[in-house]
């Protein structure tokens, strides 16, 4: 398997090089700065990428590979629409390589309130966390948006607030919804819900909740 990881320097997308190498797979780290990813191996391919919003300059480090894994995210919540521009220019520069698949994340307030969700979540918490990175959750709605007028083989993963904590591999999915009650996840097994959706087709064109 070849895949082409954006946001490699993250803590999702160090963990998606690092157990993606860890499976045996081909990986293109696409980074803005090399020296952020200490991460070594006979697999790896690091490209350095000033800007993502030009599919031109996307097509090299796509081409050949046969999926691609985005952990974009905003650095702040008063960053601009990063996430939505750059998804749209990495789509444009898959359709032109003929990548169909493609697993990026999300997050939990993106999706609709999960069935059985607490009162103090469904009311108070969610309600707050909504307003206060309203900018955020709109750029992520727009990329989950164009991804759905796409052609090609998406999923989306959608997780709550993200700790840094050693992966586990055990977690709770719910496919086009969120996890009801879920209040975290580590970055680490965000990353190993991505893999382990990459070669499922029943994720295709569906949002994945993840959460403890």
């Amino acid at each position: 398997m070849r895949i082409t990881v954006f946001g490699a320097t993250g803590g999702v997308g160090r963990e998606l090089v690092k157990q993606g190498l860890q499976r045996g797979y081909a990986v293109t780290a696409v980074v803005r700065d090399a020296r952020r990813l200490p991460l070594t191996g006979p697999g790896l391919r690091v490209a350095t990428i000033a800007a993502l919003d030009d599919p031109g300059t996307l097509i090299p480090v796509i081409r050949g590979s046969d999926a691609v894994l985005s952990a974009l995210g905003p650095h702040g919540r008063k960053d601009g629409p990063v996430v939505s521009s750059s998804t749209r220019a990495i789509v444009t520069a898959m359709d032109a390589c003929s990548t169909r698949r493609f697993v990026g994340v999300s997050a939990a307030p993106v999706g609709p309130m999960a069935e059985g969700e607490g009162l103090v979540n469904r009311w108070v918490l969610l309600p707050v966390v909504k307003s206060i990175f309203r900018n955020v959750y709109t750029d992520l709605a727009e990329m989950e948006a164009l991804l759905q007028a796409s052609d090609i083989d998406w999923t989306v993963v959608r997780p709550p607030r993200l700790v840094d904590k050693p992966i586990a591999g055990r977690y709770r999915t719910a496919l086009g919804a969120n996890v009801a009650r879920g209040s975290s996840i580590s970055r680490a097994d965000v990353a190993h819900a991505m893999l382990e959706a990459l070669p499922a087709p029943q994720t295709f064109r569906h949002a994945v909740g993840v959460a403890y």
